[in-house]
């Protein structure tokens, strides 16, 4: 994008120590490099206090390497976090101050209560109409924290990280789920989960929903907005701690390394569950380092839309023009408006996204341009849209360059998207197919050409410096509209 400036975050957890390169500090998040390193800096803390001197090694090592990326990279600025492992360590001051001249940039040590504000944060700048609880489990601690709207509540912290857990039950699984149990039980923040979303938030988790998915040959191998519905998470999560992961289908898909946590975290998630009465468990990708720069967005910036900001990117970077997508967004507001369909604010919001979007596959050969833009969409960084809407954003760009045939529409697609989301794609494909005929793509056509429903007739109206426009191929797409939502048509040109 124009002006970026990449931002970069080191982040120091107790398991993992990580870069993540954003290109710029935006409303909607781009990494432009992310690698982490499974270092186990909190795995002897609950019995030794201490940092282990290994994984001491091992972070710093990777420090080195991320410090040298950023300047290859020319990153602009550099902010730098540590949690858990670092802060109940009673050498986690010394290793911070070695950290710190590595990184050469400032570090803070979150506090518990700090770090679950953030996690909420990152939740928040990525999910639309969140209400529920966020759960973030690292390997030394997990934060939790109610989030309603756009506001948060008060956080809290337990020392029911993965490492943390394993280390304090001497590895004993029912040692640690005793452990566990014992201290949510007594969490009056899990009272008032029931019935809402628990957002999951921490790589553990982020591994079972995708041994989860691959398990269950889900379409869609986004992890972002992946939900599982609350009792099939507990035996999923029950499961995961009573088997050797080693035996599980799929296991492949897992890192080696995060395997030996995955009963511990499912420990974890099948209690909440158990305790809290969730009706689904959403993942959530953001979290903590999402949130410190989501923290230092305007208000402004931070209630604007995740999912229209990412589209507004996509087409400023892909469309022929980018104004014509900002004039569809009008343009089909009249439309629909006409046509007395119901369109709740959720759909409306979706149907401007897919404006938006609806030009990006262009350079693309015509045959395959329908394929591309579904790939793209069904599996880019966007936020704010949960998996059937990002279904329908990949259907109705599907529709507006194949046309209404669902041959060559892959049906696992479909499958995220029910019958009266998959109805609105065939209506905005069909709208979306006669407006690129028409303005040939470019701006200041649509806003003089009209189309409307008007007295129970499909109508549109060309002035006379449009009349020409008219004609054969025209008229068919004004035609299939019109049989699309039960009505007859007219032209009206000149």
């Amino acid at each position: 994008m124009p002006a970026s400036e990449p931002i970069a975050v080191f982040d120091i957890g107790s398991n993992s120590v990580r870069l993540v390169v954003y290109e710029s500090l935006s409303r909607n998040l781009t990494p432009l490099f992310n690698e982490k390193a499974l270092c186990g800096l909190g795995r002897e803390v609950a019995s030794t206090g201490r940092l282990a001197p290994d994984a001491v090694e091992k972070a710093l090592e990777a420090l080195k390497r991320y410090r040298a990326l950023c300047d290859v990279m020319h990153v602009s600025e550099s902010i730098a976090i540590a949690t858990a492992a670092v802060r109940d360590a009673i050498d986690g001051a010394e290793f911070l101050a070695r950290a710190k001249e590595i990184c050469r940039c400032d570090i803070e040590l979150l506090s518990g209560q700090r770090e679950a504000m953030l996690a909420a944060y990152g939740v928040l700048s990525g999910a639309s109409g969140a209400d529920g609880l966020v759960g973030d489990l690292g390997g030394g601690s997990l934060e939790l924290i109610e989030v309603k709207g756009h506001q948060t509540g008060e956080g809290i912290t337990l020392p029911l990280g993965s490492l943390s857990l394993a280390d304090a039950s001497a590895r004993s699984l029912k040692a640690a789920e005793k452990i566990v149990r014992d201290r949510l039980k007594e969490v009056p923040l899990l009272k008032s989960l029931a019935g809402r979303r628990f957002y999951a938030v921490g790589g553990t988790w982020r591994a079972i929903a995708r041994l989860h998915m691959w398990q269950t040959g889900y379409p869609l191998h986004v992890m972002h907005g992946y939900s599982i519905p609350a009792k099939e998470a507990m035996e999923f999560s029950s499961l995961l701690h009573r088997v050797d992961p080693e035996t599980l289908s799929r296991i492949e898909v897992i890192a080696e390394a995060r395997r030996p946590l995955l009963a511990y975290g499912s420990l974890v998630l099948e209690q909440i569950v158990r305790i809290g009465k969730p009706k689904e468990i959403v993942i959530s990708a953001l979290g903590v380092r999402e949130g410190l720069l989501f923290e230092r967005l305007s208000e402004e910036e931070r209630v604007s839309d995740p999912l229209l900001a990412a589209a507004r990117e996509m087409n400023v970077l892909r469309s022929r023009s980018p104004e014509h997508g900002e004039e569809l967004l009008a343009w089909t507001d009249a439309f629909m408006d006409s046509t007395g369909i119901d369109e709740t604010p959720e759909e409306m919001r979706l149907r401007h996204a897919a404006c938006l979007l609806a030009d990006i596959g262009w350079r693309a050969h015509p045959d395959y341009r329908g394929e591309q833009s579904v790939n793209i969409i069904s599996n880019a960084a966007f936020t704010g849209v949960d998996h059937p809407g990002r279904a329908f954003l990949a259907i109705s760009i599907f529709y507006r360059h194949t046309g209404l045939n669902d041959e060559e529409l892959s049906p696992r697609i479909r499958e995220l998207a029910s019958t009266r989301l998959i109805d609105r794609a065939r209506i905005l494909g069909a709208v979306l197919r006669f407006a690129y005929l028409a303005s040939a793509s470019m701006p200041g056509v649509l806003p003089r050409a009209p189309l409307k429903v008007e007295k129970g007739v499909l109508k549109l109206k060309l002035p006379d410096e449009l009349a020409a426009l008219a004609g054969g191929r025209l008229n068919n797409r004004v035609r299939q509209l019109g049989r699309v939502i039960g009505r007859q048509y007219v032209i009206e040109a000149g």
